[in-house]
């Protein structure tokens, strides 16, 4: 395990930095010894010394001196038929420690020479791509991380949000009413948001989902005709779902109980029940969240009422009914609940639907395991968990929560292998990615792990300690 020491930030003097590096050096060694990967001594070097940089822990990391660092670019320039260029050490030095960036083509080759991602070392392209003032973490470097990919789905990239909003915005500048081409456009932003919901971090979509809504309120308030100004509701209510959602995951509950209340209205204005059905399930889930568990069956039950199809009917049972009444321990009941939502899923044809507003086997499985926790049953937990895993594309927000769900049901009987489950989940998902519910479930395996003294349970109550929050005090969205 990685001791940690946490020294005062303040101006980085000479000696400071030889005591960096010395510290550095001997964490360095603790974690080769104990068959830590680079990132995990990364994530050490940079709790123990808040100053240095991304970049630079990388090389302290890998032991390199700046010389080393040099040297392998050069070598890489070699072996791509290229003739190498004038990097120096000091430009290496400028880079780390001053507000000089590398070019692309630089970044691209200190990523390959430290066999990281340009985004784990701070290289990430800043953000040109509109106005506005930040919110919970545009244009703030995000940790690498490859974007899944649902089966037979597209790849997408970050890149792709400003370009969706930018499509919006140009539409309105020509009908700044709204029109057909409006409203199409704004219904392909939601179902672009929602389909990709998991492939971003939850600071960054919610930037873009809050300015691509903002866009539609001169429409709203005088839209062209009758027609569209209730499709623009259907869309904003869409958007504010999704804001909703987002804000939970960010941990901020006041802002996505206001986020929702603007999605029912909205949603009762148009007239659109699964709108409102899936606003109330998210408002279970709040309730729950603030352990309120009448409220959140009352909710689920409003929900389940407005549902306007049998998918629909699916998830309210499972992600709402289900869980509230685990939670209350009426077992019979949620028992009951739990059938109809695997029938009606088993009839599907499709077998569920993708995306934020959709749902699947491997959810209903999650919430299964988790209604199983709640009324005592760790072995029945410990088979859905373990299903749901299986049906997770890897190292998604989904995967993290069902094997964070299946560490709780271990931990009382197998604690190491519990822990061992918890750090690959902070291993493999980035802070920044980290929801809020997956940071509560991994507080759930630590507290249901006491005080168990083995050293997989000694170093996850460390990286828990060191986990930054999910947006921190200046409203910047976390980073590993």
């Amino acid at each position: 395990m990685l001791d940690m020491w946490r020294p005062k930030v303040g101006q980085v003097t000479r000696s400071r930095r030889a005591q960096i590096q010395r510290e550095a050096a001997a964490l360095r060694m603790r974690g080769q010894c104990d068959g830590f990967p680079v990132e995990r001594i990364v994530t050490a070097i940079r709790s123990a010394f808040p100053e240095v940089s991304p970049l630079e822990a990388w090389r302290l990391a890998l032991g390199w001196s700046r010389a080393q660092t040099v040297a392998r670019i050069g070598d890489l320039y070699l072996s791509d038929g290229l003739k190498p260029t004038a990097l120096s050490e000091a430009m290496l030095c400028r880079w780390e420690h001053g507000p000089d960036r590398p070019g692309p083509e630089y970044a691209t080759m200190l990523a390959r020479a430290y066999g990281a991602h340009p985004d784990q070392l701070g290289l990430r392209p800043r953000c040109v791509c509109g106005d506005g003032e930040p919110g919970y973490g545009r244009a703030e470097a995000h940790p690498g991380w490859v974007p899944v990919l649902l089966p037979g789905d597209a790849m997408t990239t970050a890149s792709g949000l400003p370009a969706v909003r930018e499509s919006l915005r140009l539409a309105l500048l020509d009908a700044p009413r709204g029109g057909p081409v409006v409203v199409e456009l704004a219904e392909a932003a939601v179902e672009h948001y929602a389909l990709t919901y998991s492939r971003h971090a939850p600071s960054v979509l919610f930037d873009e989902v809050h300015a691509a809504r903002g866009l539609l309120g001169d429409a709203l308030a005088a839209p062209a005709d009758d027609v569209t100004g209730v499709e623009l509701r259907r869309a904003a209510g869409w958007l504010s779902a999704l804001l909703g959602n987002l804000a939970f995951h960010l941990a901020d509950h006041s802002g996505a109980r206001a986020h929702l209340a603007v999605a029912m209205a909205l949603g009762e204005h148009a007239g659109d029940a699964r709108l409102v059905s899936w606003v109330l399930g998210a408002s279970s889930m709040l309730a729950r969240a603030h352990h309120d568990l009448p409220a959140a069956l009352t909710h689920a039950q409003a929900g389940l009422e407005r549902a306007p199809s049998a998918p629909a009917r699916a998830q309210l049972l499972g992600w709402a009914v289900l869980p509230s009444l685990a939670g209350l321990g009426r077992t019979a009941e949620a028992e009951r609940a739990l059938s109809e939502a695997t029938a009606i899923l088993s009839a599907d044809p499709t077998g569920g639907a993708p995306g934020r507003f959709g749902f699947d086997a491997a959810e209903l499985d999650l919430h299964e395991a988790e209604a199983w926790l709640a009324l005592g049953r760790a072995d029945r937990a410990v088979r859905r968990a373990e299903a749901s895993v299986a049906g997770c594309v890897l190292h998604a927000p989904g995967w993290a929560a069902a094997t964070l769900v299946l560490a709780q049901a271990e931990a009382s009987t197998r604690p190491g292998d519990a822990a061992a489950r918890a750090l690959g989940v902070l291993e493999q998902v980035p802070a920044d990615r980290l929801r809020s519910t997956s940071r509560e479930r991994l507080r759930r395996v630590a507290s249901t792990l006491g005080e168990v003294d083995v050293a997989a349970v000694r170093d996850l109550r460390e990286r828990l300690r060191v986990l930054p929050p999910p947006v921190d005090v200046h409203g910047r969205g976390a980073t590993a």
